[in-house]
């Protein structure tokens, strides 16, 4: 079977390579979606696995489309009846990028009356369309002249884990939180810290990878559950499969100013049975005292849109305090404020475009060590060729 993957622009290489290690074929990587094949078995636990995947989809029919009524044809001609039974309540989600199908609200009308008609004139009755909770969730993509049609396996996105029972006013999402992380390179090797934590999902995604606990068993279901085939007895297979799962020995350090923040994130660790591994606190992180090194640093500090802040001393006072008490830590910073970066004093050794929901940001990388430069270089075995090795290594600034 083939399947795609939706994900956040920015992040398909990691869903890519995530999807690789479930042991998929056939992987392409796409624009905010990635496409793989394998069986049933991995598309259960795709759904269960993934951190950076949105939604898993499975596209059952594509054709060409002239005109309206196409879409409408095309839809008829499945075998509806093979996949959900005329007592299920079903949605059709859309995404349309066509001239010749200009009308996205009327091309989901007439693909639901086609699903209908279908039913009804097999068995004299049709099924209902839920908006609110559906049983069966249909993806309809109309791009140019080629139209697909798929089941979304997922149902509710995959972000919504589960865990989170309490969130702050702007809560990163939970795939976004998990992005980072494994972009950051972290490994669970090392203790890692996010000193503005707000709600705790960057917290409570990176215990969850330090300890390779799957994201997908805090849901109650998955929307292939209501498929004719759905297998009650591999889903609790995998479900209950904890082999993979490793002990994590070191610390996760949360921390925010905010104390009612705090709360939100205790509240939401503890559902997530991850508080043995992140202590947490409430501080401002210019007086915190530093978790021992190696460290690994992710934040998502105010930008000064959602949340007011003085953004240019903040930043000022974050990038002071990583240079002075921070030694032999990477600190990743995602932000859309460009005020802000220049203000940490600091040059970033990597830069990436992000979005944390409509806001266009930067995940920003640095590298904080203690001494000399020229110590630094040679501790960390850089092989410099001989022409290099003419030219003075530059002093830190």
């Amino acid at each position: 079977m083939d399947f795609t993957a939706k994900t956040f622009a920015g992040l398909e290489e990691v869903l890519s390579n995530e999807i690789k290690s479930l042991g998929a074929k056939n992987i392409e990587v796409g624009r905010r979606a990635v496409t793989f094949s394998g069986d049933k078995r991995l598309l259960y636990k795709a759904n269960l696995s993934l951190r950076t995947a949105l939604r898993i989809l499975m596209p059952i029919k594509s054709f060409k489309v002239s005109s309206i009524d196409d879409v409408y044809n095309g839809v008829r001609s499945i075998e509806w009846d093979n996949i959900f039974p005329v007592e299920k309540t079903f949605l059709i989600e859309q995404t349309v990028y066509s001239d010749i199908v200009s009308n996205t609200r009327y091309a989901t009308y007439k693909a639901k009356d086609a699903i209908a008609d279908y039913f009804n004139e097999k068995y004299g009755k049709r099924p209902n369309v839920s908006v609110a909770n559906p049983d069966i969730f249909i993806n309809l993509h109309i791009s140019n002249n080629n139209c697909i049609v798929s089941l979304d396996s997922s149902g509710e996105p995959l972000y919504k884990r589960g865990y989170r029972v309490a969130q702050t006013t702007a809560p990163m999402n939970e795939v976004l939180a998990a992005g980072l992380v494994l972009l950051s390179g972290w490994d669970g090797k090392s203790n890692f810290m996010d000193p503005m934590c707000g709600s705790g999902t960057i917290a409570i995604e990176a215990a969850l990878i330090a300890r390779n606990i799957a994201p997908g068993i805090f849901r109650k279901h998955f929307a292939f559950e209501n498929w004719n085939d759905f297998e009650a007895d591999l889903l609790d297979e995998l479900y209950n499969d904890d082999s993979a799962e490793i002990e994590f020995k070191h610390k996760i350090y949360a921390s925010d100013i905010n104390r009612a923040a705090v709360e939100v994130a205790r509240r939401n660790i503890a559902a997530a049975s991850v508080s043995k591994n992140i202590e947490l606190k409430v501080s401002d992180f210019m007086e915190l005292t530093p978790p021992p090194s190696p460290l690994c640093i992710i934040t998502n500090p105010p930008y000064g849109e959602r949340i007011k802040a003085d953004v240019e001393k903040l930043y000022s006072n974050m990038g002071s305090t990583l240079k002075h008490k921070y030694t032999d830590t990477t600190c990743h910073i995602i932000s859309s404020s460009r005020e802000g970066f220049n203000s940490l004093g600091m040059k970033p050794s990597s830069s990436l475009k992000l979005f944390n929901g409509e806001i266009e940001c930067e995940f920003k990388s640095y590298r904080i060590f203690g001494g000399k430069f020229r110590d630094f270089k040679k501790s960390q075995n850089f092989n410099r060729t001989s022409k290099e090795a003419k030219k003075p290594l530059k002093p830190r600034r």
